[in-house]
Parts: structure tokens; sequence; C-alpha cells
């Protein structure tokens, strides 16, 4: 049994980086799950005479090699085969396909992802930080993406209140960005957790922001943006959440001086906060309404 998961992971790393018919990743991901078998599909889309490419290596052989080299270097590969795979992701469009983690995994993780400007004000960052602190006092894990401003100050007052914290990071694992928060990743580690859906040592490029941003919704229960201009990556985050299905909080400035805001604000599942304490009053909210759903729908499935 163990062999053949393994092999599963082996198949589905080789699809990934050998991307056959030129089908993207998501496509692989929905393909593997229709099947069951990752190396069903691979059987499939790479029959056996088509394997050897022009360099002469497997790509079999190539990702098992890799996912080993990976153990060596202490890299915790997950992918949405695995039991530890974090379960909300499972329910979102184009989730990841895999994930490097470094920390403690949660699966059922209950986060809320508190994100903003990079360039942020005084009041921005101090509601970033009292919103974060309230919530991880509820037990509640503040997810963000590591960057400067707000998402750092989020971080940093979880971590001071001693509650749980996850990075989603927009590079590989092996790399930080920024550098500056180089520590503050190494801190979030130790009792929280680092998440990454790209190779180890990629970069930082545009698109992969916006990869991140859709994880980072796609983690959390819902999304609290404090700050965001008309081309930021939180309003990216918060046009997701919506489309995932997960609700949006607006501090209040955000709906005031941004058009998007506004616009935003009379979506379904949208609200507006003035106080930490508005948010942290919304977020149990959901949480009391959610909970009252699984129970009946618990109580349904046992009749």
């Amino acid at each position: 049994m163990q062999s053949e998961f393994h092999d599963e992971r082996v198949a589905l790393l080789a699809l990934l980086q050998t991307r056959p018919q030129r089908i993207s990743w998501s496509k692989i991901t929905e393909q593997i799950i229709d099947a069951g078998s990752a190396t069903d599909v691979w059987n499939r889309l790479v029959p056996p005479t088509l394997t050897p490419p022009p360099n002469g290596s497997d790509p079999i052989d190539a990702a098992e090699q890799t996912i080993s080299a990976w153990g060596e270097q202490g890299l915790r590969f997950v992918t949405f085969l695995d039991a530890d795979y974090p379960a909300p992701l499972r329910g979102i469009h184009e989730a990841p396909p895999f994930l490097f983690i470094d920390g403690k995994s949660e699966p059922d993780d209950s986060a809320v992802a508190v994100v903003g400007s990079r360039k942020s004000s005084e009041r921005g960052l101090a509601f970033a930080r009292d919103v974060a602190s309230a919530l991880v006092g509820e037990g509640i894990t503040v997810t963000a993406g590591l960057a400067l401003g707000i998402d750092t100050a989020a971080h940093e007052a979880a971590l001071h209140a001693g509650g749980r914290t996850v990075a989603v990071l927009p590079t590989g694992i092996s790399q930080v960005y920024p550098k500056e928060n180089q520590g503050l990743k190494a801190r979030i580690s130790e009792t929280g957790l680092v998440i990454s859906q790209f190779f180890p040592d990629a970069p930082p490029q545009k698109h992969t922001f916006l990869m991140r941003n859709a994880t980072m919704s796609g983690y959390s229960r819902a999304t609290v943006v404090v700050e965001a201009g008309e081309h930021s990556g939180a309003r990216a985050q918060a046009r997701m959440a919506t489309e995932h299905g997960r609700p949006v909080i607006l501090r209040r400035d955000v709906v005031d001086h941004n058009a998007w805001g506004k616009e935003l604000a009379d979506q379904p599942g949208v609200t507006i906060a003035d106080t930490a304490d508005d948010v942290v009053t919304t977020i149990l909210g959901l949480i009391r309404s959610q909970e009252l759903i699984d129970s009946t729908l618990r109580s349904l499935v046992e009749l």
C-alpha cells in the first residue's frame, strides 16, 4: 500500500514536470481526481513507447529522484493525494496540486486572512495588529503573505499574542521575499506554518503573487482587507475570495477611498468593519453559522 502511494506521488510529479500534451497543472489535477489515480493518467497520456524523452532520462525515474532529493534536503512535499493536504484547499477551483510546507501542519486549520498594502498607513498597521491579536485570542489562525506592511503587522501581532500564523509565499519555500522578512519567516515556521505552491527555488514573478493570493483565499475561512489600492494584490484576493464562496470583510477606509471597494461592498458575503471588534464579531458569527450547518448535515446523514 505504501509503495502504491509512493508511486502515485511520483506519477503526479512526473505529470506536472513534463505536462504531456501541454496540459495545464489544473487540468492534470482534474484528470487525476476523475480517474482516481495519477499512475493511470500517466499511462494514458504517456504510452510506454513515448516515455523516453530526447535526453534519454526517464521522467518517472527523474521524478522519483527529485522527491528523494527534496526529502534529503529536509523539504516537506505534500500533494493533494496526501491526508495532510489542507482540507480547505480541496474544494476550491484550481487548487494547487502540491505544497511545500515548513512548520506545523493542521489539515483542518481554522484561519482568516488579514491582507493589505505594502505601503500602509499607521492607522492601517494598527488595525491589522488589533485584528490579528483578537483573532488568535479566539483560537483562530491568522493567514498573510509575508509581504511588508499589513501582512508583516498581522504576522507579528499574531506571534506576539502567542497565536498561530500561516505565511503563504509567492516564491519557492527555499526563497525569502522580501529579504527583510527572513527572520520573520523563520519565527513563523517554529510555531505556525509556511506554505509554498511552487518548486523550492522558484523566484517571485508577477503571476506568482496572484497565485499566492488565490491559495491564501482558499486556505482561509474569510479574508479581511485592511488597506488596498486599485491595483493591489489584496484587491485581487478579495475578488478571488468571493469566487471561492468565502466571506470578505472590508475595513471602512477601503470602501470610502476606493471605487472597487464601494462596488465590492454591495456583493453578497461582503461586510464592512469600522473596528477590529467588528471584524472578530463578524468572523465568530460566520464560524457559528457554519458549525450549525455542519451539525445539521451530520444529523441528516445519521437519520
